[in-house]
């Protein structure tokens, strides 16, 4: 079997894996498909895919990585949440990681949550009510995020593409 031909199957799964990963916050997502799209350059020894559009690739994965922390902060500031709430929702989402899908989707806002109330804001009632607005505030903020990745994610395949083809 040619070894070329392993090297641009491996390169696809990373890619499919990693785009699987932007929405499993468990895996490292961009980086992923950016490692496949690197792998598959070197496979085709750079002729059709070079160094800028390689550059522009690594650009656009470390802004994939920017979006993640700055979505999340976004969400649970536009519902006035603190900086325990903020801490809990990222504790929350490692914690999380831990209990598979359901982990993940409901650990930043238990952790938003435990935060904000840890926070201790006035009356019970009203701690209680801000806290859930706060967790499902960093919970919007997360699925902004994984939207950004994702667009983020296609761009990059799109970028290579064009490169590879034109």
């Amino acid at each position: 079997m040619d070894p070329q031909f392993f090297y641009y199957a491996l390169a696809a799964l990373l890619v499919i894996a990693g785009l699987l990963g932007t929405v499993l916050p468990a895996m490292p997502g961009l980086p992923l498909v950016f490692a496949g799209m690197l792998l598959a350059a070197w496979a085709g020894d750079f002729a059709q895919v070079g160094a800028v559009t390689l550059v522009v690739l690594g650009v656009l994965t470390a802004v994939s990585l920017l979006v993640d922390l700055w979505a999340t902060a976004v969400g649970a500031q536009r519902v006035g949440a603190s900086r325990l709430a903020i801490i809990g929702a990222i504790a929350g989402t490692v914690l999380g990681l831990f209990f598979g899908i359901l982990g993940l989707l409901v650990g930043p806002l238990v952790g938003a949550l435990a935060g904000e109330l840890a926070h201790g804001r006035s009356l019970a009632r009203q701690r209680l009510g801000h806290a859930a607005r706060v967790g499902v505030g960093t919970w919007v903020g997360i699925a902004f995020g994984i939207a950004l990745k994702l667009a983020i994610g296609f761009s990059m395949i799109g970028i290579f593409a064009l490169s590879w083809w034109l």
